[in-house]
């Protein structure tokens, strides 16, 4: 179990899977699955020695068109609805609302008042 307030996830998020994968296949050694998510949707687990260590997201939806390729990280938080309200009441932008992720946890996309994005989540398993 993933303890509060630390990074629980990182996936590359990118508009070239393929290419990513062989960049990081090459240099790290790493393996690949391929893990489809309906619609066409296909997210990659990333694997090291054995051990599942980040995601790629494929940015292929046009409302992603003008965002750069680039490394999303996850924190773990105890209770994702909670802490979002507490966010935007200090002047955070609530990218995307708290959704519920089958067999992984609830998240949301959360934007500081200083500009930064990271995401949280509420572990299936937390």
């Amino acid at each position: 179990m993933t303890a509060h307030g630390t990074v629980h996830w990182t996936e590359l998020n990118t508009h070239d899977a393929d290419r990513a994968m062989a960049f990081y296949g090459d240099t790290m050694g790493w393996t690949f699955d391929a893990v489809p998510m309906g619609g066409g949707v296909t997210y990659y687990l990333c694997n090291a020695d054995g051990e599942t260590v980040a995601g790629i997201f494929t940015m292929d939806n046009p409302m992603f068109a003008a965002v750069p390729e680039h490394w999303f990280t996850y924190f773990a938080v105890e209770d994702v609805d909670a802490l979002v309200e507490k966010a935007r009441d200090v002047g955070a932008l609530i990218l995307r609302e708290p959704f519920d992720v089958p067999g992984t946890g609830r998240v949301a996309i959360v934007q500081s008042p200083s500009g930064s994005a990271c995401g949280w989540m509420t572990p299936a398993q937390m």
